[in-house]
């Protein structure tokens, strides 16, 4: 097995290609801490190695975001060793069902329901695989006011370019294409 790695936007932050699925089409898991990786034997593993802050699984890459003390020259070749082993042995990467950040509730006016449909589409399509490309994701979370509420996982959470991907790239194709948002806003959950 060979993995492929790649930088991202975010310096503190590096994708790993596998060349095989690791959560296929079923979705994305962000784990902000090892306490929140329990269902993930994998991103377990990666917490136990010193200098990893957070971990993020894609259809077919991992993310693995580094602590600020921590230099990549030591890490990466740790990273890449536990996900070869790991995958290689065919351990799984959740237990249970399958997860996705999918169950958080949204935050919209019902009266909405198709200007959400609308937005929910263009991030699908236009958004989220340039955003998987970097190593990360967006999730929808609301719209209210003409408001859009996203979530940044992965890379993408603390990147330094990310405000700035939110307000000039995704509000802007947003505002064009649908004429009730008036902005796009950052949340956390």
């Amino acid at each position: 097995m060979f993995i492929e790695t790649e930088s991202t936007p975010n310096p503190a932050t590096l994708k790993f290609l596998p060349g095989q699925d690791v959560m296929g089409a079923g979705g994305t898991a962000d784990f902000t801490s090892a306490e929140a990786a329990s269902r993930s034997p994998l991103a377990e593993r990666l917490f136990a190695l010193d200098g990893v802050a957070r971990v993020f699984l894609g259809a077919d890459f991992v993310t693995v975001s580094k602590t600020a003390g921590t230099e990549w020259e030591a890490l990466k070749p740790q990273v890449l060793a536990l996900l070869m082993e790991h995958l290689m042995a065919g351990r799984p990467v959740l237990l249970g069902q399958e997860f996705t950040d999918e169950a958080v509730e949204e935050d919209s006016d019902p009266a909405d329901a198709e200007i959400v449909a609308q937005i929910k589409e263009l991030l699908d399509t236009r958004v989220r695989p340039a955003v998987a490309g970097d190593g990360g994701d967006i999730v929808f979370r609301g719209f209210r006011d003409g408001i859009v509420k996203l979530h940044l996982q992965g890379a993408c959470s603390g990147c330094p370019s990310s405000r700035a991907t939110l307000k000039h790239g995704v509000e802007n194709m947003l505002r064009h294409y649908v004429p009730e948002v008036v902005a796009v806003e950052q949340v956390e959950v």
